[in-house]
Order: C-alpha cells, then sequence, then structure tokens
C-alpha cells in the first residue's frame, strides 16, 4: 500500500503517524494492499480555497476527500472482494482548522489528525454521514478503527519495550553466564 504524505501546513506533524492511521483503516477495511492514497496538509487559506471551489461552502473545514472518479462507481468500490490496484483518491487536512476542534475534544493535535484521517479514509470507501442512519453507522465505524489503531499501536509499544528490556537483560549477563 502506498500512501504519501505531503506536508504543506508550515506546521511541524509526524507524517508516519498519519500514514499509520490512514494504513490500519485501509487494511482493517479489506482495501487492496496496492490501493495508493495521498494524504495533503494545508494551510488555513489552502483549505478555505478548496472547501469553497469544491463543496461550495464559505471558509475553511477540518478535512475534504476527493474520490478517484474511476472508483464513484458502487462495483468499483476499493473495499470490493475483486478490486484491484487503484487510486483511492486524495484526503486534505488543515491543522490549524483542526488544533481548535482538539482543544474542545480535550485532546491533542495528533488524535485530531488521525481521527480526520479515518474520516477522510472512510468517505473515500463511500461512506456518508448525511442522514442519521448513515451518521451512526461511519461514526461508528470511525470509533472501531481508532480504538483498533489505538489497541495495536500499544501493543506495538510494548512489545518494542520488552524487547529492549530483553535485549539490555542478555546484554548485561553475556553468553558466558549462560
Amino acid at each position: 500500500m502506498s500512501i504519501e504524505v505531503c506536508n504543506e501546513s508550515g506546521f511541524t506533524l509526524d507524517s508516519v503517524l498519519l500514514a499509520s492511521v490512514a494504513r490500519y483503516a485501509l487494511d482493517t477495511m479489506h482495501v487492496n494492499p496496492a490501493t495508493e492514497l495521498s494524504i495533503l496538509v494545508v494551510t488555513i487559506e489552502v483549505m478555505s480555497e478548496l472547501h469553497e471551489r469544491w463543496m461550495d461552502e464559505p471558509g475553511p473545514t477540518d478535512v475534504l476527500s476527493f474520490p478517484m472518479d474511476e472508483l464513484a462507481e458502487e462495483s468499483r468500490r476499493p473495499d470490493a472482494p475483486d478490486m484491484g490496484p487503484a487510486l483511492l483518491g486524495d484526503i486534505v487536512v488543515c491543522p490549524e482548522f483542526a488544533r481548535a476542534q482538539a482543544r474542545a475534544a480535550g485532546h491533542g493535535l495528533a488524535e485530531e489528525l488521525a481521527l480526520l484521517i479515518v474520516h477522510g479514509v472512510l468517505h473515500l470507501l463511500g461512506y456518508d454521514h448525511a442522514e442519521p442512519e448513515q451518521e451512526r453507522e461511519m461514526f461508528g465505524l470511525q470509533a472501531q478503527l481508532l480504538t483498533g489503531w489505538r489497541t495495536a499501536r500499544e501493543q506495538a509499544a510494548a512489545r518494542e519495550a520488552q524487547r529492549r528490556n530483553d535485549s539490555a537483560v542478555l546484554g548485561a549477563v553475556g553468553l558466558e553466564d549462560c
């Protein structure tokens, strides 16, 4: 799976974290591993221009998703069992706009951006939240994906800490002591 992160926002961000949450969501949704995704991180001015141009709404927003036209048909959904490699589309996020949302939600910017990336991935896969039933489905799936990703990260960190501890113990003992 190819995930490109391009940060044009001026914010210092962890692009590995953004790609990680996108990869987890795509893998969990069974999207073909040869799929390509682009994540663009932009300034508030650029996001305002995109929001007005493509959504016909004034001012900035937190995230926009631009699916590839070739995937617009239901039969070509990237999570369809017979779907081959494809360009999934683009996710555009604005950390300056998201920062206020993060504060209001009581968490950090990295957590908010992870949420927005998952939200964007789900839009690229055809999910929407225009109707109450759609919103319940999409936001429920979004919460499940974020929880699963956090759990996977915690488990990976615990395994790495254990590996470092084991290496330190083995290094201190030395092979001649065994």
